[in-house]
């Protein structure tokens, strides 16, 4: 199945360079598993949406497998039937990318494009994959709010925004106004470790997604870092 982008022009090439050990990881991927998607994987989603997600990479058995954010996997199992719950998708999620699931109002974009070993990037890959995550932002005319999934989506987000990270520390829940106007609400990543210790458990995930519901409609009283009670 042909996978095309919501956002076109803002995705790396299916052989992009960049990041040689990336590179060299996704070369071997395509000797050992011929039938996966084994390239960067693209946006998912709505682009005229409200609400972005900001993940982290994609996962070997996951996104690289199925070329699609999130799908195949475990996040993905907590984070589409979350969206479900909350009215953000239309379809039912299978784990395949030709279930017909469609996003409402949302859209994934990764902050690293390409699978990375052991699902750490370093510093130098998730600085050479930054203009593509923040060309995909500046392209969402009608974002409101980005959850960040994780710390390292959450200091994307903020190198995109321009913003300072010091002044925005990364907390599971925290609320963050920035200075363009966005929002950007952090998550704990919904990983199967995270959800396996309880450190994020899907009540606790469902508040996120509640608290930028709230923060779609608010248009005043903008600070630039608060907690959502």
């Amino acid at each position: 199945m042909e996978i095309v982008s919501p956002l076109p022009g803002t995705e790396p090439s299916r052989d992009c360079l960049r990041c040689p050990r990336l590179v060299a990881f996704r070369r071997q991927c395509r000797v050992d598993h011929p039938d996966w998607w084994n390239a960067p994987v693209y946006a998912f989603g709505d682009p005229d949406g409200w609400l972005a997600f900001a993940g982290l990479a994609p996962g070997k058995h996951g996104a690289n497998r199925t070329g699609r954010p999130f799908t195949g996997d475990y996040a993905g199992d907590l984070l589409f039937a979350t969206l479900a719950e909350f009215g953000l998708s239309e379809g039912i999620y299978d784990a395949r990318v030709d279930d017909g699931l469609r996003l409402q109002g949302a859209i994934i974009v990764n902050s690293v494009k390409c699978l990375p070993p052991q699902n750490k990037p370093t510093p130098a890959e998730i600085a050479s994959c930054r203009p593509f995550f923040e060309r995909q932002l500046a392209a969402l005319p009608n974002l409101r709010v980005i959850i960040a999934l994780g710390r390292i989506a959450h200091d994307a987000a903020l190198r995109a925004a321009g913003a300072r990270l010091a002044a925005y520390p990364f907390a599971h829940g925290a609320v963050h106004a920035l200075a363009d106007g966005r929002y950007l609400v952090d998550s704990y990543h919904c990983s199967r470790y995270n959800t396996n210790t309880g450190r994020l458990t899907p009540p606790m995930f469902a508040d996120v997604f509640r608290t930028a519901l709230i923060l779609r409609d608010q248009t005043s009283e903008r600070n630039s870092s608060t907690t959502a009670r």
